[in-house]
């Protein structure tokens, strides 16, 4: 009887086959766990604007305190132009992961659509909502050289020069609080486009343009130093950051109201526990002591609402403002 030996096999095959099932088992665990430690990589914040508007200058807070929270580089990426629509349809077209945000203006988001007939975007349908990261209203602003002091006095001035006065815009919704006081006024306007508001209010500056309607942080250092006059300011309470500045509606148009915003969207599709994640962070951001002591400063309140918040915030807006473009007959050449 022949005694065969029970000794373990030297052959390296089974060995290294067994090895490689149990790789590629743990493969899919191991990206799971990659993909859900967001973020991994440097985030991207898409400013529709150039720098020293209040909506670059809310990106690059909020954007700071992204950083220091999750420990990834966070860039703030300035495309002007086209009333943000460059910028706007670039994170619209971008991939659907938490990595390009937008800092989305009112302008872009609930203006552009009443003043364009064709848009490359949708601003409901390519975006997914995160937080609204501040509301601000903005400064009837004129030229020190213009012979009005007050809002009456320029409507008057308006009234008795048709067609003599222009405004400078940045943007649409610049531009729209402008439309809107022309047609509740019922003067005549002639409108200069500017690439932002920091370019609106050096035309103002400089006598190029005789008024126009901006966000705080480019104005107000200009008004101290009597460079421009602030007439008004466009919400229904007077301003903390220029308490002398009477309302419009104080100022004798009680209709008068515009009030705009800047928040966070991610393109359409994101995950939702990202967009969680985002919307918690702003939500942190804008109640820290220094951000809302420079908040104050510029004249933004802060906010850092819930995405359903500010989707609702939109389809109202958006209404309310295509119906203003219409009533004063405005279309924007793209």
């Amino acid at each position: 009887m022949k005694l065969y030996s029970q000794r373990a096999s030297t052959d390296p095959v089974p060995v290294l086959r067994a090895l490689a099932i149990l790789l590629l088992g743990l493969a899919p665990l191991a990206g799971a766990q990659a993909q859900g430690a967001y973020p991994n990589k440097p985030i991207r914040l898409v400013v529709g604007f150039p720098p020293g508007g209040a909506n670059d200058i809310l990106g690059r807070l909020v954007g700071q305190k992204m950083q220091e929270a999750w420990g990834q580089s966070v860039v703030i990426d300035n495309k002007p132009g086209a009333n943000a629509i460059i910028a706007t349809e670039n994170v619209a077209k971008s991939p659907a992961d938490g990595y390009t945000l937008l800092i989305g203006a009112s302008g872009a988001m609930v203006f552009n659509p009443g003043l364009y007939a064709k848009l490359p975007y949708d601003s409901v349908k390519d975006f997914a909502p995160v937080s609204m990261i501040g509301s601000f209203p903005l400064v009837l602003t004129v030229n020190p050289n213009l012979p009005a002091k007050t809002l009456a006095e320029l409507t008057a001035l308006a009234k008795a020069q048709p067609n003599k006065l222009n405004y400078s815009a940045g943007s649409s919704p610049f531009q729209l609080a402008a439309e809107l006081y022309k047609y509740q006024a019922r003067v005549t306007l002639t409108h200069i486009p500017y690439k932002g508001s920091v370019q609106a209010v050096q035309a103002v500056m400089a006598g190029d343009a005789d008024l126009t309607f901006v966000d705080s942080p480019p104005v107000v250092p200009q008004m101290k130093a009597g460079k421009v006059r602030g007439l008004a300011v466009t919400a229904r309470r007077r301003a903390a950051f220029a308490p002398e500045l009477p309302s419009m509606a104080e100022a004798g148009m009680p209709d008068y109201e515009v009030v705009l915003w800047t928040s966070m969207f991610a393109p359409a599709g994101t995950p939702l526990e990202i967009v969680a994640k985002l919307q918690t962070e702003v939500a942190k951001i804008v109640q820290m002591p220094d951000i809302k002591e420079r908040f104050a400063g510029l004249g933004i309140d802060p906010v850092g609402g819930a995405p359903d918040a500010l989707a609702a915030t939109m389809k109202a807006e958006i209404a309310r403002w295509t119906a203003v473009a219409r009533a004063a007959g405005v279309k924007a050449d793209q």
